[in-house]
């Protein structure tokens, strides 16, 4: 399973963005999928995940800011980020706790990481 995530980049404080994140290979199943992040000097955090059933959760610090939502039929995580402050500022890492068809056991996969700034 290989996770690949898009939409970082440089944004002013109170502008919005979308993170897409879509997973490929012999998947056999997708649980839960997600957004961590990582600022410099810190640990990764969880941003929001969703399962697959739709339920999701968020950190506290972004919630009514941020969306996350996923399409099954692409295997497609995103996360729509509005309001973004300069503490959003991180490194923004995609998750999928997935089976895939060659191990037929669960375990977490992450993608490569994709920068976000928020700064004027």
């Amino acid at each position: 399973v290989q996770l690949q995530a898009s939409g970082g980049g440089l944004v002013q404080p109170g502008g919005s963005l979308r993170l897409s994140c879509a997973a490929s290979g012999t998947i056999f199943s997708l649980n839960t999928m997600g957004w961590y992040r990582q600022a410099p000097g810190r640990q990764r955090e969880l941003v929001a995940h969703i399962i697959d059933g739709g339920s999701t959760n968020y950190a506290d610090s972004v919630k009514g800011r941020f969306t996350i939502s996923r399409d099954n039929a692409k295997n497609t995580v995103y996360l729509q980020m509005n309001s973004l402050r300069p503490e959003d500022t991180a490194v923004y890492y995609c998750n999928a706790y997935a089976k895939s068809v060659a191990t037929m056991m669960y375990r977490d996969y992450w993608g490569q990481g994709t920068l976000v700034t928020v700064s004027s």
